[in-house]
């Protein structure tokens, strides 16, 4: 039997060109009644090497032409020359050129694109889905269909909700809040928009029995007064989780509704940096924590995210969309939770990808292919990056 010489697939995986490759992305969404055009901003990382095998990462949610340049003027110079296999000495060369002094924002997301790629490469290189060299604990995640958007009116909204049922989801989202910190300026009282979306939770709710999931997100529109409000006249709808329910992600406001609100607390979707989910840890802020690997630094940052959440006990799920890339955290680890089919994202990753798994009855199964398990369509990629850029980036 013939061995390969050691430090081999080291020398393999040298990393030669970082490249960003900045989109922004239209859908057709089919809603009831007709169908609804929307669009999001994107961040490509491909990652060339010796060997010749190529990595992609991926980031998303804030703008494209940003992070793109922090990437290629910033920090693809940075793991030229190196492993890609050595993803933890990578990580924390990145986090010393982008973020020295704990910034968020858009460092976290180019650390994010590039870190997925170089995990992307690593379990190629070793022949695993990415899923299994993260310790393999199950080969299907299961999924909640984030369906319920503010466009939508109540008997759409309700109509979506039954639809998305029918189609073997018993878990789903909607969004509450619509941007109501944001727009206090048109004006817009916060007390007649929370009554709103108390009536449109309970639409929902009727509309689909008590046998399904329902799960809110104000996407840190609401400050902690109108929070608690809307939380306890919800108290009889059953919701699974209200996810992001205060501005900033605040820490101690947090702890303090998660003491009176009638359901439990979801959050950490759009944090960048560990130790702020050391402060939900240490506040008990939350009861489910939401690392995304398109976000929050990557596969690197979001393992030791975990491994806080598993010894404190509390729950992680993917929040923030992105499932086929925040799949394999959650399959890989025996802490992993649910994954957010986000439809507009799913949407995207259809338009740029090739073989990306379908969801069943409620579960995601995960590829037995190496890496990430489905392919970047680089030609498609190409057309959609000659069309003219655009700052539109919103969440839905």
């Amino acid at each position: 039997m013939q061995h390969a010489a050691p430090g081999a697939p080291a020398r393999d995986l040298t990393i030669e060109r970082v490249q960003a490759i900045p989109l922004h992305i239209e859908v057709a969404m089919q809603v009831p009644g007709g169908q609804k055009r929307s669009a999001l901003s994107c961040v490509l990382v491909r990652v060339d090497t010796a060997c010749g095998l190529t990595g992609c990462g991926f980031t998303a949610i804030t703008e494209e032409e940003v992070v793109a340049a922090a990437i290629d003027h910033v920090a693809a110079d940075a793991p030229v020359g190196a492993s890609a296999l050595d993803t933890e000495k990578l990580w924390e060369r990145l986090y010393w050129l982008l973020a020295p002094r704990g910034q968020s924002g858009y460092a976290a997301h180019a650390m994010a694109a590039v870190d997925i790629a170089l995990w992307d490469l690593k379990a190629q290189r070793l022949g695993l889905p990415l899923w299994r060299l993260l310790g393999g604990a199950r080969p299907a995640v299961p999924v909640y269909a984030t369906f319920g958007f503010n466009f939508l009116d109540r008997d759409q909204l309700a109509e979506a909700a039954a639809q998305w049922v029918a189609r073997g989801f018993s878990r789903l989202k909607m969004t509450v809040g619509n941007h109501g910190l944001q727009r206090r300026d048109e004006p817009r009282p916060l007390s007649d928009l929370i009554r709103e979306d108390e009536a449109r939770v309970r639409a929902v709710r009727q509309r689909v029995g008590p046998q399904v999931e329902l799960c809110i997100d104000a996407n840190c529109s609401l400050d902690p007064y109108h929070a608690r409000i809307l939380a306890a006249r919800l108290a009889d709808c059953d919701i699974a989780f209200f996810e992001e329910p205060v501005t900033q992600n605040d820490a101690r406001a947090l702890a303090d509704l998660r003491r009176r609100a009638p359901m439990p607390l979801a959050g950490g979707q759009n944090e960048g940096q560990a130790a702020r989910f050391a402060d939900f840890f240490h506040e008990q802020s939350l009861d489910i924590v939401q690392p995304n690997v398109a976000i929050t630094g990557g596969y690197t940052q979001c393992l030791r995210i975990a491994g806080m959440a598993q010894a404190c006990n509390v729950a992680i799920a993917n929040g923030g969309a992105w499932p086929f890339h925040n799949m394999h955290l959650h399959a890989g680890l025996a802490h992993g939770g649910f994954i957010e089919y986000h439809t507009v994202a799913v949407q995207v990753c259809e338009q740029i990808y090739t073989g990306l798994p379908a969801p069943d009855a409620g579960w995601l199964p995960l590829p037995e292919t190496p890496g990430l398990g489905f392919a970047p369509d680089w030609s498609a990629i190409a057309e959609i990056a000659r069309r003219p850029l655009s700052r539109g980036h919103g969440k839905h």
